[in-house]
């Protein structure tokens, strides 16, 4: 991880979308997102995890949103 990733994944969550692991790894061959999460929630940003169930195995992953960023 470094601060490019956390650059790439903020602006990807101030354009609206959200983000799970698998699209981190796809998108910046980022591997710590719940890392990157949390540095950007100690920076005051407000981001939401909504736990969704596998669509191919049983279990669940993460989807982040950024709530209330005004651009």
């Amino acid at each position: 991880m470094n601060h490019t990733q956390v650059n790439q994944v903020l602006d990807h969550l101030k354009q609206g979308r959200t983000l799970t692991q698998a699209d981190a790894i796809e998108r910046f061959n980022c591997y710590r997102l719940s890392s990157i999460i949390h540095i950007l929630r100690n920076q005051g940003y407000d981001i939401v995890t909504y736990n969704e169930r596998n669509t191919r195995r049983k279990g669940t992953h993460a989807r982040y949103e950024l709530k209330e960023f005004t651009a």
